[in-house]
């Protein structure tokens, strides 16, 4: 470990940092950090990041720059206007921390992102204003044993809170009856997701996310070298008199998101090289039973009938990407029927199908479940063509 009186005549970028006691400048530069959310909290979030040293990050965020962004983006310029925030803030991170490795991904968490980018991730930073995207976070975070540290502003208030990874209470524990009303005006009753025109525009000013992200990236630089943290509990800020206060939150006995699972296979080839029918009869071989199931990460859109003239458009797409705008049958117009898939146990249909012709993204995990045992399996060959130059290099945690 990198201390102070080891480094005290070392003069560079980090001397001052060094200068702290317990700082491991060489554990930062190490950290892999996924960062979901690339608008004001994630552009300080980013920028935290890089002036820390933090060398291995990802970057996730599905939306386009707008004008009005620009007053609360320090990472964005007029000239990135359309541009996506990803990239842009991707480059720009590289060019506060031009050693740095990071990877944009231009595309929505909750259906865009397979379990292996979570995987990947040593630690990992929201800046979202969606309910829906954290639930999703938490349940993947907890899967596959990770801490993930929320961040939530609106006006001149805002929240920190942390989250580790097989220690409840977690972040569905938190939601309340109104909290749950909201995610399931999301979806319509048959599955397909209302278009929500309104995500993205919280008020909110740049000082704020300052505070806010400030304190993530705090957080995250105490949880890697080992120090108390905000684990389970939530820091407010109350902007108007200055004040701020902690909250401690209790465990929900039935949380649906306390699962981690227990073995984790990386197989070497892509998703593209397996059909389901191939990767579960390689689950029956490890579980050394025939009656084994192979679960999706999320559900799969299967199939849209139209209950009038039995039309059938087969769509294999995630739950929730497919919106209620597309419905009803171009035919008759009556609103079809929705049919879902949620794996594969020998005997449907889309056995013959590739993983990736099923709805599902790369680097992606499956779970293999008998009476006994259950195997999650990694599709290590995917890592490279998602995750680009940061999929190398093992992790920075101890």
């Amino acid at each position: 470990m990198e201390t102070a009186a080891g480094n005290e005549m070392r003069e560079d970028r980090y001397s001052r940092l060094r200068l702290i006691p317990w700082w491991d400048q060489a554990r930062i530069a190490a950290c892999r950090v996924l960062v979901i959310g690339a608008g004001a909290l994630g552009n300080e979030i980013l920028k935290n990041l890089a002036l820390l040293g933090f060398r291995r990050v990802v970057v996730v965020d599905l939306d386009r720059i707008e004008l009005s962004n620009l007053s609360r983006t320090v990472l964005f310029r007029a000239g990135n206007v359309g541009e996506q925030k990803a990239a842009a803030a991707a480059r720009a991170y590289c060019e506060l921390a031009e050693d740095a490795l990071v990877q944009p991904i231009a595309g929505n968490i909750v259906h865009d992102c397979g379990l292996g980018i979570f995987e990947w991730a040593d630690m990992i930073l929201a800046g979202l204003d969606n309910r829906e995207a954290r639930l999703w976070i938490n349940r993947a975070a907890w899967k596959v044993g990770r801490p993930w540290i929320d961040g939530a502003i609106e006006g001149i208030n805002g929240l920190t809170r942390v989250f580790l990874p097989g220690k409840a209470p977690c972040y569905e524990c938190t939601l309340g009856e109104v909290d749950w009303a909201i995610l399931e005006r999301r979806m319509s009753c048959n599955l397909l997701a209302h278009r929500s025109d309104a995500e993205g525009k919280v008020p909110t000013t740049s000082t704020i996310s300052s505070i806010i992200a400030g304190i993530q990236v705090q957080e995250a630089v105490k949880l890697l070298h080992g120090l108390p943290t905000l684990a389970s509990r939530a820091f407010i800020f109350e902007g108007l008199n200055h004040t701020s206060y902690t909250v401690e939150y209790t465990e929900n006995p039935d949380c649906m998101s306390h699962y981690t699972m227990p073995e984790l296979v990386h197989l070497p080839e892509p998703s593209a090289a397996w059909t389901l029918d191939g990767l579960w009869k390689r689950a029956q071989r490890d579980l050394g039973c025939a009656e084994v199931t192979l679960e999706f990460s999320r559900d799969v859109i299967w199939r849209l009938v139209c209950p009038r003239c039995g039309a059938i458009e087969e769509r294999f797409a995630a739950v929730g990407s497919v919106l209620y705008e597309e419905g009803p049958c171009s035919c008759s117009g009556q609103r079809r029927v929705v049919e879902t898939i949620h794996g594969y146990n020998g005997s449907e249909a889309w056995g013959s199908r590739r993983l990736t012709e099923i709805g599902l993204p790369l680097l992606d995990i499956f779970v293999a479940r008998s009476n006994e045992r259950e195997i999650g399996y990694l599709l290590e060959g995917d890592r490279e063509a998602v995750l680009g130059a940061v999929a190398a290099g093992g992790s920075g945690l101890p």
